[in-house]
């Protein structure tokens, strides 16, 4: 079994548990994408950018990768007291999400609104384009989560159950055919 059909059928059985979350996306060519609004600039609470130094709060990174969609790409250091839904911490971050059709608050289908519905992502096998319907396992926002003193592990809840606390980073990495494995160090 390939390591595409492992991931795939890992991702299936464990997204149903409610375990593993994989997201689904879709985007619009950067010529014809801007940015929304909302994700212009990081909100009052969410201070200057995560890579300004170090993060008191949690450390919100959006890597639009090979997609190289600059409205979804963002970094951000969002101020929590104590264990907070990823969900809540995206929020204050100003990062949109569109959740999947049978997932509509764990996965995140869009970020940003990237990539739109009429976007071709190009793969391996040619191109897709997203509908936000849970089956395209092969372009997705993978989450990621890295605690305080550790390394990067993917995300095994959803965006409406993973808590996260002061001192951790949050990444949503667009991934296509498996790559980026995992996000920068």
């Amino acid at each position: 079994m390939t390591l595409t059909k492992t991931r795939t059928a890992a991702a299936s059985t464990l997204a149903a548990a409610g375990l593993l979350l994989t997201l689904a996306a879709c985007s619009t060519p950067a010529a014809t994408q801007s940015a929304p609004s909302s994700s212009a600039s990081a909100p009052a609470s969410a201070s200057a950018s995560a890579s300004a130094g170090p993060c008191a709060g949690v450390k919100v990174v959006v890597d639009s990768a090979s997609l190289k969609q600059s409205a979804a790409d963002t970094s951000a250091c969002v101020p929590v007291d104590g264990p907070t839904l990823a969900s809540d911490v995206l929020g204050k971050a100003a990062v949109k999400i569109e959740g999947t059709t049978k997932y509509p608050t764990s996965f995140a289908c869009r970020v940003n609104g990237v990539p739109a519905a009429d976007f071709d992502i190009k793969h391996k096998g040619g191109t897709t384009r997203e509908a936000c319907d849970d089956k395209n396992t092969i372009s997705y926002w993978a989450l990621w989560v890295e605690p305080a003193a550790g390394t990067w592990a993917y995300a095994q809840e959803g965006l409406d159950s993973l808590k996260l606390s002061p001192g951790e980073s949050l990444e949503l990495l667009y991934t296509v055919d498996n790559e980026p494995a995992a996000p920068a160090a």
